[in-house]
């Protein structure tokens, strides 16, 4: 008898982390599972996978879609015993996880109905234990839809409802799988989620608890404060006669930087074109492909005063010739010796027109030994959605290089750095040219007053004003702020411009490049 090709009967089920290639399919099949509910939308499936793509999990049956979950960590004892789904997911965008936090709380599970009784649920629960097992979470919390509800609420309270079902007198398709599962009731929340008409907006707070969670591996060291030191360097544009004399420049601020045991220098935006004034190039667009010839010595001098003098240089920004292209890039040298870069994405008609720039399209967040920061060059901050989609990837501050020929340009970025540090709730931080290149065509005079900005509240600086420069001089201004101070900002400032956000009104649409 001819061997049988069991291959051809195989139908393979994966469990795997969420793809933005599955959008779709989980979108339809929200549609299809919570029925009269608001399904997810992109940019909310797309912010889990950017903030936490680990917690979030799909099943894969034959190629198809046929089960997902969410999550996100958080530290609960933040958050009020009755809060509703909205304030606990950032309202479905996740943006509050936090990495050192102890708990793991689901906010989703869902199965495709023409998959039900295959055990999928209890695969994706599974799939979750696994991860607080690896993350060493204390526990899972979920907030639980109890859809049967409305069919008994005539007889019972929600309470008396909810101990019918865990003495398994009655049946719950969410609680009674849960109870099943392993997770234990802690209490019931009202107002939970507001289109859960089946629940009458109840749900039911589950937690199941890691029995390998290991107590004597602190995840999370809890500080009064974390002070991060800046120093932003006013550069003053003058003459030189070689790359050289340019470096000597550097490493005297990096190393005025270093002195007061500063975490980061930042310096202004295209002040490497003080180069041009030792080439005798008088056309701007020739002028600007002969300064991209000192591209890599730029790269080797910045790493290397990283690495020295053990401090983050944001190395204002350059001009970077790639495939034919000019970009004008920031560059970021930890003082591990690591590289990280931002492409100033909006150009200015300057730009285009004298030294033909290309934008980039990427809004990138960086991870630091200070926390996680973003680049945003010049024009850049003047566009609210770009810091929001970093402060949404977890930035908490945001280093600006600039350089401006007069007053109006420069409080145009000002203005501007000091409103992303508001609506944003982050620090802010600027750095400007000043003086002159009479000789290097389009930089004939520079305008700035660099500083360092913070939200406005009681617990910062008045004004919102960290520190700032004296205007039009070459100096520095050194300030602290505080990562700490931030974060119970966030939490409960006087106003919360963040939470209090309007996702069911307008959204940021952030296409991924």
């Amino acid at each position: 008898m001819k061997e049988i090709d069991v291959s051809k009967f195989e139908k393979k089920m994966i469990i795997r982390n969420i793809e933005a290639g599955d959008f779709d399919d989980i979108i339809a099949m929200s549609k299809l599972c919570f029925k009269n509910m608001e399904p997810w939308r992109y940019d909310q499936l797309r912010s889990h996978i950017e903030i936490f793509p680990e917690g979030q999990f799909c099943v894969e049956y034959d190629g198809e879609i046929i089960g997902s979950c969410s999550s996100l960590i958080i530290n609960f004892d933040e958050y009020d015993d009755q809060h509703t789904w909205d304030e606990i997911t950032d309202e479905g965008y996740i943006t509050n996880h936090d990495s050192e936090g102890y708990n793991l709380y689901g906010i989703e599970v869902m199965v495709h109905p023409n998959y039900r009784r295959m055990k999928i649920g209890r695969r994706l629960y599974e799939a979750r234990k696994d991860l607080a097992r690896e993350l060493n979470l204390k526990s899972i919390i979920i907030g639980g839809r109890i859809p049967n509800y409305s069919k008994h609420a005539a007889e019972l309270t929600p309470r008396q409802y909810v101990e019918e079902v865990t003495m398994h007198n009655l049946y719950d398709p969410v609680l009674t799988f849960q109870v099943v599962n392993g997770f234990t009731l802690k209490r019931v929340n009202s107002n939970y989620l507001d289109d859960d008409k089946a629940s009458m907006r109840y749900a039911t707070l589950m937690e199941w608890n890691n029995i390998d969670y290991r107590p004597t591996i602190p995840k999370r060291k809890f500080k009064t404060s974390f002070p991060v030191r800046i120093t932003t360097i006013q550069y003053e544009m003058k003459k030189i006669a070689s790359f050289e004399e340019f470096a000597v420049q550097c490493e005297y601020y990096t190393d005025v930087a270093a002195g007061f045991n500063s975490d980061f220098a930042i310096f202004p935006e295209i002040f490497t074109l003080q180069l041009l004034s030792f080439l005798p190039e008088k056309s701007p667009s020739r002028a600007i492909r002969r300064l991209t010839e000192f591209t890599e010595d730029y790269i080797e001098l910045f790493t290397t005063l990283a690495v020295r003098y053990n401090i983050n240089i944001v190395g204002g920004s350059h001009f970077v010739e790639e495939e034919g292209k000019i970009y004008n890039i920031s560059y970021l040298f930890r003082r591990d010796g690591t590289i990280e870069k931002q492409y100033k994405i909006h150009v200015t008609p300057n730009e285009r027109l004298f030294w033909g720039i290309s934008g980039g399209d990427e809004v990138k967040v960086f991870d630091t030994d200070c926390g996680k920061i973003a680049i945003q060059i010049c024009y850049d901050i003047e566009f609210p959605e770009l810091a929001r989609i970093a402060v949404d990837k977890g930035a908490n501050i945001i280093f600006t290089p600039f350089c401006t020929d007069d007053r109006q340009g420069y409080l145009r970025v000002r203005y501007c750095s000091q409103a992303r540090a508001i609506e944003n709730q982050l620090y802010t931080v600027i750095s400007g040219t000043v003086g002159n290149l009479p000789d290097v065509e389009n930089m004939d005079i520079q305008y700035a007053q660099s500083g360092i900005f913070s939200p406005s509240d009681f617990t910062f600086a008045r004004d919102g004003i960290v520190g700032e420069c004296n205007p039009n001089i070459e100096t520095v201004v050194v300030g602290d702020v505080d990562l700490e101070i931030l974060r119970r900002h966030r939490r409960s400032g006087s106003v919360n411009q963040l939470r209090d956000r309007r996702h069911d009104v307008y959204h940021i649409s952030y296409k991924q490049p």
